[in-house]
């Protein structure tokens, strides 16, 4: 059985954040309301950012601009994939002024927990244990929360928040891990406990296995490490008033951000989360990402339930539902916290699960075939998700044009032009892209820029497996049972960093030969300095890691006091 807690502060939620986790820096920069960010000052942002990458791009494809044929081939293939990715970036963008709330919805919600005593309900005492209404009649909702090794102390968070969730509900912890630290936690804390006797299917297969056992209408996930606001159903049931709405998502925000790594992690996601979802609305595109999520059972039923045969099934799962016609909303309201990779480790088997599943839909399950029963928009939107790790492999084909011409005087561009022009060409695209983070985040986060420089071995290794059909396994990115050197997972950077750091050496000694400062030199020092920082923060996570070993191992073993130093103390 389950049990509710009192219903924390009000204001707290209306600010879409939740009351009782620590409000330390998160990742999605004022949490947004749908619809209330859309304002002038972005759509001219978006319309000068479009223009500055068109004209970016007739720069780029004019034939008096072009140099060598390598490192200009390289440059166009890698600038292509960003370009596209830019431009579409833009059009939904400027597609999600729409507010999916409509007056269904507001009616909905104000009476989610009306009965004939009290027509209004939402408001009144009592109301966190009171059954839940929709359409006037009482509906069923089960929360499930999937766990794979994670810690106890996560686990419980997230499940103590679970149980406190407005509205009747059943909490239940699906298990992977086969704990029985796990399980005795649920008994005690009051939710539910499954476990399988296999894995197989990953989260997916636990979900799946979970609705086997269980009969509520609909079914929350939630990530062991995602821990969810009191309001969450308040913000999310009403939605299902429709009978066509399969899912309704909403952001993943982050409160450990703490180091390079996790605030890399988490801010690379902002724009994402706070405009590209949203628009993703007027298109009936918006998709799963796995966890903060409510489904209704019977669209999952209707397509099989989740998807199994990727690591990726947050994306699969969605895809099949749009073919079968159904309907997602993504709000841009954050209604749960959670815990970014905050490891060289956990981000790189994030990012290569993620990428994995992206490159699966493009090769394996082209959107663009006509056996895809999806709309024009839909098709577009999904070739957008399923090339977008295209972009993260652009950063290795820019790296090799500096050496190109340091070592062996290979230019990608004929700049006849004065350097003056050719800047403001290269503004109008990667500026821009600055200016935008500036209004989502309201800075400009280098975390960001150093992981997007340093993850493309991740994607092309996602890239290669998918081609030659290697199987990834699955791994919680909040299990930490096994913590290794970062370095392990990293060998690829450090090899091209050296590389750039003796191309540097190499290219400033040229131009003190020759007198003169080349954008050649400049380029590739910028390159080693950001590649440098991410080598550097496996450094400093390398030296935590340690020390923090050190200090177990002081704990569990405590070093024998000498006897007659303690004698000599006592006396």
């Amino acid at each position: 059985m389950t049990t509710l807690h009192p219903r924390p502060d009000e204001p707290a939620i209306l600010q879409g954040i939740p009351p009782h986790r620590d409000r330390g820096p998160t990742a999605l920069v004022r949490p947004a309301r749908a619809g209330h960010d859309h304002a002038p000052s972005l759509v001219l942002l978006v319309v000068v950012a479009t223009i500055g990458i068109l004209a970016y791009a007739n720069f780029l494809l004019n034939p008096a601009s072009r140099g060598d044929w390598l490192p200009y081939t390289l440059v166009i293939v890698a600038e292509s994939m960003l370009i596209f990715q830019a431009l579409l970036s833009m059009w939904t963008i400027l597609s999600g002024s729409q507010d999916p709330r409509d007056f269904a919805f507001h009616q909905a919600r104000a009476t989610l927990f009306a009965t004939r005593s009290n027509p209004r309900g939402i408001g009144s005492p009592g109301s966190d244990r009171r059954p839940l209404y929709l359409n006037g009649q009482p509906t069923s909702v089960d929360v499930f929360i999937t766990t794979y090794g994670e810690g106890l102390d996560v686990i419980r968070e997230t499940v103590t928040a679970a149980l406190a969730i407005r509205g009747a509900h059943l909490t239940w912890v699906l298990d992977d891990g086969r704990s029985d630290e796990v399980r005795d936690l649920a008994a005690e804390l009051g939710s539910r406990y499954l476990r399988r006797l296999s894995s197989g299917g990953a989260k997916a297969g636990n979900v799946n296995h979970a609705l086997t056992a269980s009969t509520g209408e609909y079914f929350v996930i939630f990530d062991a490490d995602f821990v969810p606001a009191p309001d969450f159903l308040v913000e999310t049931l009403p939605f299902f008033v429709d009978d066509k709405v399969a899912f309704v998502q909403t952001p993943q925000a982050y409160s450990n951000l703490h180091n390079v790594i996790s605030r890399g992690a988490g801010y690379m996601q902002a724009v994402f989360y706070r405009f590209i979802q949203p628009g993703r609305n007027r298109f009936n595109a918006a998709f799963c990402v796995g966890t903060n999520v409510i489904f209704r059972r019977d669209a999952i039923n209707d397509v099989g339930g989740m998807y199994t045969d990727s690591k990726s099934e947050d994306v699969w799962t969605s895809l099949k539902l749009h073919e079968r016609g159904w309907k997602t909303i993504f709000i841009p309201l954050v209604l749960a916290t959670g815990h970014a990779p905050d490891t060289v480790e956990a981000y790189t088997k994030q990012q290569l699960r993620w990428a994995t599943g992206g490159f699966e839909i493009l090769l394996n399950s082209n959107p663009l075939s006509p056996r895809r029963r999806l709309t024009f928009d839909q098709r577009l939107q999904y070739l957008v998700t399923a090339s977008f790790y295209l972009t993260g492999v652009a950063p290795l084909l820019l790296l090799a044009v500096p050496p190109l011409e340091i070592y062996f005087d290979l230019r990608p561009m004929n700049l006849s032009i004065n350097l003056a022009t050719w800047l403001l060409y290269y503004a109008g695209f990667y500026l821009m892209q600055v200016g935008l983070a500036f209004y989502t985040m309201g800075s400009f986060r280098w975390e960001t820029l150093m992981l997007a420089a340093a993850s493309f071995p991740i994607y092309l290794a996602a890239l290669v497996n998918v081609v030659i059909g290697k199987e990834q396994q699955w791994r919680a990115t909040g299990n930490k049972s096994q913590v290794t050197s970062p370095f392990n997972f990293m060998i690829p950077q450090l090899l091209v960093f050296v590389f750039l750091l003796l191309t540097s050496v190499v290219a400033v000694w040229r131009d003190i030969g020759i007198g003169t400062a080349t954008l050649a030199t400049a380029w590739n020092v910028t390159n080693t300095v950001i590649l440098g920082s991410f080598i550097g923060a496996a450094l400093h996570e390398s030296r935590q890691t340690r020390l923090s070993f050190a200090a177990e191992r002081g704990r569990r073993h405590p070093r024998p006091v000498d006897a007659r130093h303690s004698e000599a103390v006592t006396a």
